[in-house]
């Protein structure tokens, strides 16, 4: 997602007036976005400082997450016939729209920098095509993402195999201190 996003910025930061051939363009690159994304989630930025935005957006780049201000009329027709087209209703006022493919990335992203930031208020968002409340955004967001599971899912796994290792090193070593005497 992350390779189209730079693309749309412009459509996002400026209130430029667009013909029908160009919102048709940037309504194909927001929905080609969207195909990807397991999750989307919207929060309304009403306040938000520009070096809050710029840094929001510098976290949400690092953690590949699609994060724009879009107009809200090209949203809803970018997300008609997806998973998020039940999103659609609640795409009103200013919102900052993030996506991404990992389940929780996108909302683990707004809901931590909406602790920081006050003027960011998550409205709602959408997993599997369902749409999730506020809260049910923050319960996601707590959720370990996909890479810390791995990791503890090796720990776990080299767990036994560490232990193992051990008892057969001091095995080894307690034979060899009984062998010299005997």
């Amino acid at each position: 997602m992350s390779k189209f996003c730079s693309s749309l910025s412009l459509y996002g930061r400026f209130n430029l007036s667009l013909n029908t051939e160009e919102k048709k363009a940037v309504v194909e690159e927001i929905s080609q976005g969207l195909s990807g994304a397991k999750t989307l989630v919207i929060a309304e930025y009403r306040g938000i400082k520009v070096a809050s935005l710029t840094e929001l957006r510098s976290e949400a780049r690092k953690a590949d997450v699609y994060l724009h201000v879009l107009k809200n009329t090209l949203a809803k027709r970018a997300v008609e016939g997806t998973s998020f087209e039940a999103l659609a209703d609640q795409m009103v006022g200013p919102l900052i729209y993030a996506a991404s493919e990992d389940p929780v990335a996108a909302a683990k992203l707004l809901h931590t920098y909406s602790k920081k930031e006050n003027a960011l208020a998550i409205k709602s968002g959408s997993y599997n095509g369902d749409v999730l409340s506020a809260e049910e955004i923050a319960n996601l967001a707590s959720i370990p993402s996909r890479e810390e599971l791995l990791t503890k899912f090796v720990g776990m796994m080299q767990a036994p195999l560490a232990t193992f290792a051990r008892t057969l090193a001091a095995l080894a070593e307690k034979k060899s201190e009984e062998e010299p005497a005997a």
